[in-house]
Parts: C-alpha cells; structure tokens; sequence
C-alpha cells in the first residue's frame, strides 16, 4: 500500500510545486501524447533529459517515484513479453512455439521504458499537488464545457474527493490487514482462489468503512448548504511568469521531439536506398 503514489502530496519549496495546476494538467496530458509518439533512441534520449531535469526541479526524491513503478510491474512485464514474442521481424532466437524477433525485442523494451515514464509523470503531477489545486485547475481549463451544459465542477469535486480519499483507504485497509492477521487470519499460504477468498475479511468490512465515510461526507456537505455550481475560490488561479516559461518549454520538447522523429526517419528510408 505504501507503494501507491496516487494522491499523496509531497510538501517542497520547488518551481514545480509553485506551477500552477493547469501548467501541470496540460504538460501531463503533453508528455503522454509525446510518450507514445516516440519510437526511436534518440526520442527517447530528449525525453529521459526532459523527465530528470522536471524531477531535479521538483526535489521529489526519486526512490519515492520508484515506489509508484513497483505497482504496475506486473503489468510492465506481461505488456512487454507480449510485444517480445507476438511481433514478427527478423528472428533472433525461438523456441517451441515461440520466437523473439529484433523488431519485438525493441518494441517490448519500448512497451517498458513508456510505462515507468508514465508512472513516473504522472507520480510527479500528483506528488507536487494538492487534490483541491488539481480540482481547481481541471474546472478552470475545462471551464468552456459550461456552455454545453457539461457539470464540469461536479466532475471536478468528484475527482477531487476520489483522490483525497485513496491514502485514507489504503491507511484503512492496512489497519483491517493487521487486525485480521492479529486474530489469526492467513493470507499468504494457500493457491490463487484459495489467497482471493482470503480477501473477504479485509473487503467486507473496507466497504463497510467506505460507504460510512460516504454517507458522512454527504451529510456534512448537506449540512453545509453545499449545491455545487459556480462558487467563489479563497486563491482564484493566475498565471503568473514561471507559468508561461513552462508552456514555451513544452513547445520546445515538443519541437525537439517532432524534429527527432523527422531525422530518425529520413536517416532510415537514406539506409533503406543505400541498401537497395
């Protein structure tokens, strides 16, 4: 549970952590696009240099960033298996019914790199930003829905609360796992059904503590006349001069990254020529 990096907040003096929430939301949303975009080294080099300088500039220590990798591990490792073994190419070893081509075994360690780099973004966001800023900055770029009718402050509190609560939940879960094992629940021995069934202690009374949170939280709310719609902010969002300092950087990663690609591949059709 320690290992989750979504919605935890790490306090720090940092250019980053001054950002405003809107500069970080739309450099995210950039970087990902960016992310999957790249299929070259060099693409990759430009984006590992872009990715330490933010996290040298954030004073987030990065075994802490690391922590958030751990969870998807799994995940990392099935999506770049699947790429080793499922991609046709020039083949470099096989193996029964299984072959590892060049083309698959560049694709897989491609599949990988994206999704620490996704992780680690995406961690960099969430850790230099409290759940109301990252609120506020959604509801105010996203301010122009209103005019289509879209409850775009609704949305907004929902994600808000939805991430102020996940360190709640897993605190609570770690408390239920402890007092569980402490009356002499085992959930390490066993087979895969055998461990899930093992989980019915903890779940059940999880969601018990769930739902009483809700139904607290909504009477509170109620309690407070709170309607939502177009309510005043104590700290309304300016732009200020870091701010756009930040948007001509991510014009200019993404010019770096467009003119990679372009050289990438005028340098491979130049090879391809030569060859023929």
């Amino acid at each position: 549970m320690a290992d989750i990096t979504i919605g935890q907040y790490y306090p720090e003096n940092s250019i980053i952590h001054k950002l405003d929430p809107r500069v970080k939301l739309f450099g995210t949303m950039v970087f990902i696009i960016l992310l999957f975009q790249i299929d070259n080294v060099p693409g990759y080099g430009v984006i590992t240099i872009f990715i330490a300088l933010i996290i040298k500039a954030s004073k987030v220590p990065f075994k802490k960033l690391l922590k958030g990798v751990k969870g998807i591990l799994f995940i990392m490792i099935f999506s770049a298996a699947f790429n080793v073994f499922l991609t046709p190419g020039e083949v470099l070893a096989q193996f029964w019914i299984f072959s590892i081509s060049k083309e698959g075994l560049l694709k897989g360690i491609y599949m990988a790199v994206r999704l620490v780099y996704l992780v680690i973004c995406t961690s960099v966001m969430t850790l230099t930003t409290t759940p109301n800023d990252l609120a506020d900055g959604l509801e105010k770029a996203l301010g122009f829905l209103r005019i289509i009718k879209f409850p775009i402050h609704e949305i907004a509190m929902i994600m808000s609360l939805a991430l102020r609560f996940i360190p709640t939940l897993m605190e609570e879960t770690e408390k239920i796992t402890k007092t569980q094992k402490a009356r002499g629940a085992d959930f390490e021995t066993g087979n895969l059904i055998q461990k899930a069934k093992n989980l019915i202690p903890i779940l059940i009374p999880l969601f018990v503590s769930s739902l009483r949170r809700a139904v607290d939280l909504s009477t509170a709310m109620e309690a407070r006349c709170y309607h939502g719609g177009n309510r005043t902010k104590m700290k309304p969002l300016k732009y200020g001069k870091r701010d756009y300092m930040a948007y001509l950087s991510y014009i200019l990663i993404i010019a770096m990254i467009v003119g990679t690609n372009i050289v990438v591949a005028k340098v491979t059709a130049l090879n391809i020529l030569i060859m023929v």
